[in-house]
C-alpha cells in the first residue's frame, strides 16, 4: 500500500492506494494558505489519521505545484508562493518518521493517467493540468521525465507562442505573471487567465467554468472568449508536440470539462506543428481528482497489500 498526497493551492488531499490500484481511503483538508509550518502539520494529521484508521505506516509521495531544485534540495517555482525555500521532503520525512518522495503535481497527474488512465499503454505522454495555474508533466516508458534541473514540462512559464496582433487583439507583452515575467501561457490559458482574459475584452467577472457555460449556451462575448482559448491552447500545445512528439495528450484541472477542446484543439494545432500529419491525440484524463493523489502514490514502493 502507498499513500499519496495531492498538495494544492486550497485543499489537501490523501489517498491510500492498494497495489491493484484501488484508492481504499480518500481525505480531505483545507490548506493553510500562506503558512508553511500549518502545512506540514496540515498534512501530517491526514497521514496520520489514515494511518489510524488503516492500521498501516505507508511510505507517503505528494504532488506539489512546484519541484524541488537539485541544486539547493529546497523547493522552487511553486505558485502555492509559501512552499518556496523550504526542504519540505526533509521536513515532512522528519515529522512523519518515514520516507517522503516530492514530485511536481503535473508529473503526478501524467504519471497516474499514463499508468492505468487515459495514456495506459502510450508510450509517450504529456500531461496538462489547466486549473488556478497551469502545469505540464511528461512521461516516457512508464517513467516521468524531470530533466537535469527538475523544470521537464514546464510548459506554462513560456511566452504564448506567435502572439497575434490583428483586429484589435494584441498580445505583446501579455499579462503580468507571478513569475516576474509577462506573457507567460499560465496568464491566458489558467483558469483565472481565460477569466481575465474574458474582462479584458469586455465581459462581465466570471469563472472559467461559467464563462465556457455561456458559451455553449450561445453568449457572445463567453464563445468569442473561447475562441481566443482554443486558439492559444492549440498554439501552446503545438509547441510541445513539436519538441516532444507524445503518442497521447492528456487534459486535468478544471477546464479539461470543456468538451469542446477535444474537437477544436486538434482541428487548429495542425497549423502549428511541423508536419503533414499528427497522429497525437487529445484526451481527457480518467481518474479525475483523483489523478494527483494516484500519482503521488505511485512515486514510492509498494509495502504490503
Amino acid at each position: 500500500m502507498r499513500y499519496g498526497i495531492d498538495l494544492g493551492g486550497t485543499k489537501i488531499e490523501i489517498a491510500a492506494l492498494a497495489n491493484d490500484g484501488r484508492i481504499r481511503l480518500r481525505r480531505r483538508a483545507a490548506s493553510p494558505k500562506g503558512d508553511y509550518r500549518a502545512t506540514v502539520e496540515a498534512i501530517a494529521a491526514l497521514v496520520e489519521a489514515a494511518d489510524a484508521e488503516l492500521g498501516a505506516r505507508p511510505p507517503v509521495g505528494v504532488g506539489i505545484p512546484g519541484t524541488i531544485s537539485p541544486a539547493t534540495g529546497l523547493i522552487k517555482n511553486a505558485n502555492s508562493v509559501w512552499l518556496i525555500g523550504h526542504p519540505l521532503d526533509r521536513d515532512l520525512a522528519e515529522r512523519l518518521g518515514r520516507p517522503v518522495r516530492i514530485a511536481n503535481d503535473a508529473d503526478c497527474f501524467v504519471l497516474s493517467e499514463a499508468s492505468d488512465g487515459a495514456a495506459a499503454g502510450a508510450r509517450s505522454a504529456f500531461g496538462v493540468i489547466l486549473g488556478t495555474g497551469m502545469g505540464g508533466g511528461l512521461v516516457y516508458g512508464g517513467r516521468p521525465i524531470h530533466g537535469i534541473n527538475a523544470i521537464a514540462g514546464e510548459w506554462g512559464h513560456n511566452p504564448l507562442p506567435d502572439p497575434q496582433i490583428q483586429d484589435g487583439l494584441d498580445e505583446r507583452p501579455g499579462p503580468q505573471c507571478y513569475c516576474g515575467r509577462r506573457g507567460c501561457m499560465e496568464t491566458y490559458l489558467s483558469g483565472p487567465g481565460l477569466a481575465a482574459d474574458h474582462v479584458r475584452h469586455g465581459g462581465a467577472a466570471a469563472s472559467a467554468e461559467a464563462i465556457a457555460a455561456a458559451a455553449s449556451q450561445g453568449d457572445a462575448a463567453a464563445k468569442a472568449t473561447l475562441a481566443r482559448y482554443v486558439d492559444r491552447l492549440a498554439r501552446g500545445l503545438g509547441t510541445i508536440i513539436n519538441l516532444f512528439d507524445p503518442e497521447v495528450v492528456v487534459l486535468g484541472g478544471g477546464l479539461s470539462n470543456v468538451t469542446k477542446l477535444y474537437e477544436q484543439v486538434p482541428q487548429i494545432w495542425q497549423r502549428y506543428i511541423f508536419s503533414d500529419h499528427v497522429a497525437t491525440r487529445l484526451v481527457k484524463n480518467k481518474h479525475g481528482d483523483s489523478s494527483g493523489v494516484r500519482g503521488a502514490a505511485w512515486l514510492n514502493p509498494a509495502e504490503g497489500a
